[in-house]
């Protein structure tokens, strides 16, 4: 009996890590581009979670009239809000040791702009990571393609339009998360498509109306997405998918439909308040809403830097 033994190549500390880091086994992909991905984003996510409970008022006009977003400051989940970092500081960086003090920077707004920057490096590096995860494993890039558009449109409403504008306090919110649901499902099918066709071909003529077949493979799709963030953040089963598909984009519309209603009758916020009652609570049946709303825009569009926000979040 002869035994052969093999002296087993050494590999050096940074060897393994980067084949870690690379690895397409682990139950989360990282990459290299998740390297800068996983501390950027979670570094936003903290201060915005932080700052959203309690930053104090933050004079984003740069008139010495603050205003309060949070919600240890008078706001509810609806109204709450983080503030923008003020017009005094327009477009100069901003980190905290620029600042005199902390509570200098809370004043002026840093955490806003300390947000946004962290966001935008965490986003397109998670854009790089699905470049580099389709890469490793043969697929289309196909998503990072798709997910540059609610990349741009972020970029655009958080960088571009604030830089144009001379300020980081004209940024505007809540365009990231609607268009990203609306470009991920088509295009992490079009990566899984089963080919049917030669490499000569389009992949589109590989299907057939009215086929029995599947058209993609959705345990592909699923394994892919499952490491690009977590394994439950992937559908397993295609009805499900398709309907929470549709439904978001509805529920979605019917709450904004929900909320432009009851404004209109001047319900304040979740209090469901009329602005004029007595003493005893009824309500009195004026046009001093409506005459203190036409006050309210003729005085927006005198002064148009300042009183962007309702007087009652101003702090005294």
């Amino acid at each position: 009996m002869t035994a052969i033994l093999e002296r087993r190549e050494s590999t050096s500390l940074w060897g393994r890590f980067c084949n870690w880091i690379t690895s397409t086994e682990n139950r989360l992909y990282i990459g290299w581009f998740g390297v800068l991905m996983i501390p950027t984003l979670l570094t936003a996510t903290s201060v915005f979670i932080i700052a959203f409970i309690a930053a104090p008022p933050v004079d984003i006009d740069g008139i010495r009239e603050p205003v309060s977003g949070s919600l240890l400051y008078g706001n509810n989940i609806i109204s709450g809000a983080i503030i923008p970092t003020s017009a005094a500081i327009g477009l100069h960086f901003y980190p905290i040791w620029e600042a005199a003090s902390v509570d200098e920077w809370l004043y002026n707004g840093g955490p806003y702009e300390l947000i946004v920057l962290h966001f935008l490096l965490g986003v397109a590096c998670y854009m790089g990571r699905e470049w580099e995860l389709s890469f490793r494993l043969g697929m289309r890039p196909l998503d990072c393609v798709a997910y540059s558009a609610p990349v741009a449109a972020a970029t655009a409403v958080f960088l571009i339009y604030p830089i144009g504008q001379g300020s980081f306090s004209d940024g505007v919110a809540g365009v990231f998360g609607g268009s990203l649901f609306s470009a991920m499902h088509g295009s992490l099918v079009t990566s899984s498509l089963i080919r049917e066709t030669t490499e000569n071909e389009s992949a589109n003529e590989g299907y057939r109306f009215g086929q029995e077949e599947e058209t993609y493979n959705i345990v592909a799709a699923h394994g892919y997405f499952g490491r690009l963030i977590f394994q439950y953040a992937s559908f397993n089963n295609s009805r499900s998918l398709h309907f929470f598909l549709a439904a978001w984009p509805v529920v979605g519309i019917w709450f904004t439909a929900l909320g432009i209603s009851t404004m209109a009758f001047n319900l304040n916020g979740f209090n469901f308040n009329q602005s004029v009652v007595d003493s005893q609570g009824r309500v009195i049946n004026t046009w001093a809403d409506i005459i203190n709303r036409a006050n309210l825009g003729m005085e927006v569009m005198h002064e148009r830097n300042a009183h962007n926000f309702p007087l009652d979040l101003a702090a005294v």
